[in-house]
């Protein structure tokens, strides 16, 4: 059963910048180097959302709100995928999770000035 550790949330201001890292393990580095992974998140009131996505051949794919502010990669060695993200706003607090079917605990993610 692969386990996911989602990491470096936290409080920012406006404009500013966190990168997540997300770690897998319990799963071989060939399982994870196959497997297409995903950010998504929640916010109070919101609906689960998929914020971006990565397949093992490296295709990404983003949310209309995220696009050109955020980018999804994986480390396949690492057996992480990170979601670096720049020029937060408020409406991108959220918990953001990653999947890969299993499901991580979550890192909180707060835009406030």
């Amino acid at each position: 059963q692969v386990q996911l550790v989602e990491s470096g949330g936290g409080s920012v201001q406006p404009g500013g910048s966190l990168t997540l890292s997300c770690a897998a393990s319990g799963v071989a580095f060939g399982d994870f180097a196959i497997a297409d992974m995903a950010w998504y998140r929640q916010s109070p009131g919101k609906e689960h959302e998929m914020v971006a996505s990565i397949t093992k051949l490296g295709s990404t794919n983003y949310t209309d709100s995220v696009k050109g502010r955020f980018t999804i990669s994986r480390s396949n060695l690492k057996k992480t995928v990170y979601l670096q993200m720049i020029g937060l706003k408020p409406e991108d607090t959220a918990i953001y999770y990653c999947t890969t079917g299993s499901w991580g605990q979550g890192t909180q993610v707060t835009v406030s000035s």
